[in-house]
């Protein structure tokens, strides 16, 4: 006799609809699945997938692989939840370094310089909720040099 799983089913992402882009109206997520899909390197500082992407509110898990310059977003408020890891985080000056863990929630409003200038433990994941949504090449390095939107972040190919 075969034994029944109590374990629920896994979650689904969002299924995009190839015609308009537009996302179903709910959807069920692992974040736990999708964290783990992320490769051990990146040519990237991060890669992220998008959970939910509309025009009033993003909703993406990303993966942190280096210390992250100081940089700011013009278009959105981000809130970014700790999945997993620890490093530290600053926002607006480097005088409110602090160290983060899982659990924990970070948020800055739109325009706020913030940076990741330490990772303590690996992998560092987070849930992150951009309200607006937040456009890929919305990302201004405080320094130039330290990179560009293309340098920052890529789509993980799942």
């Amino acid at each position: 006799m075969e034994e029944e799983s109590s374990k629920p089913e896994p979650a689904v992402p969002i299924v995009m609809n190839s015609q308009d882009n537009s996302p179903k109206a709910t959807g069920r997520f692992d974040i736990a699945a999708v964290a783990a899909s992320f490769p051990p390197a990146a040519a990237t500082l991060l890669l992220d997938h998008y959970l939910v992407n509309r025009q009033t509110a993003s909703a993406r898990v990303f993966r942190v692989y280096q210390s992250t310059p100081p940089h700011y977003h013009l278009q959105c408020d981000e809130f970014l939840y700790v999945f997993s890891g620890r490093g530290t985080f600053w926002m607006k000056d480097e005088s409110g370094k602090a160290e983060f863990g899982p659990g924990q929630l970070l948020f800055f409003e739109r325009g706020t310089v913030h940076a990741m200038p330490d990772i303590l433990e690996e992998p560092v994941v987070f849930l992150s909720i951009d309200t607006p949504r937040r456009e890929p090449d919305d990302v201004h390095f405080v320094n130039p040099a330290d990179g560009t939107a293309a340098s920052f972040i890529q789509a993980n190919k799942r």
